[in-house]
């Protein structure tokens, strides 16, 4: 048996943005897996909510504020951060750099006003039904925060070094970009949840 080359691929690039990379593919993949996390947890809300004879179960509904806050901090990063999947789809080091910067302060503050929410709740983890699932939601999101804040740090980083400069970097910058708007369109079906809900 005699061996045909059947195309050469030599030169073809080593990695690809988008579609075309194995990592978004595997972004998209992750984030359904991880869409469907929040989908069972919200159907687990609702359940508890019906089956309970009140709903919020022996606590007031959640102060406003603190959720109001994290919400539109959320919002107000979704501008800088599809100008950043922009600009590395443009390979533009400079601008990356700036805006992994930009993105890494959006990650963070977020979080402290995550600090004050969890206290907004007017419920313990442990109080009853009520409390486990409100603090479930709350603490499932928060790891997805924190999961995209720390690629962001790593990111950043690396646009920092001899290494950013990459057709491959630019290509995680974008799938990064890609996962914390994930972030923020599932936050808020949950916000959802747990400010209007209790309040109908």
């Amino acid at each position: 048996m005699r061996d045909e080359i059947a195309a050469d691929l030599s030169t073809l690039p080593l990695h690809g943005s988008g579609t075309a990379s194995v990592t978004w593919w595997g972004t998209l993949a992750f984030i359904l897996i991880e869409g469907t996390g929040f989908a069972v947890g919200i159907g687990a809300y609702f359940y508890l909510a019906t089956v309970a004879p009140a709903w919020p179960m022996a606590a007031p509904p959640p102060d406003l504020l603190p959720g109001l806050i994290f919400t539109g901090l959320l919002l107000v990063s979704v501008v800088p951060n599809m100008m950043v999947a922009r600009w590395a789809e443009a390979r533009d080091l400079r601008k990356v750099r700036a805006g992994m910067v930009v993105m890494t302060l959006l990650g963070i503050a977020p979080l402290v006003a995550r600090v004050f929410e969890f206290r907004a709740m007017n419920v313990w983890w442990d109080t009853n039904a009520y409390g486990s699932i409100v603090w479930m939601l709350l603490g499932l999101h928060t790891t997805h925060v924190l999961t995209d804040l720390a690629d962001t740090v790593v990111l950043a980083a690396l646009m920092f070094t001899r290494h950013g400069d990459d057709l491959r970097r630019y290509g995680d910058v974008q799938d990064n970009a890609l996962y914390w708007n994930f972030v923020v369109v599932t936050w808020l079906p949950v916000y959802v949840c747990l400010y209007g809900v209790p309040r109908l």
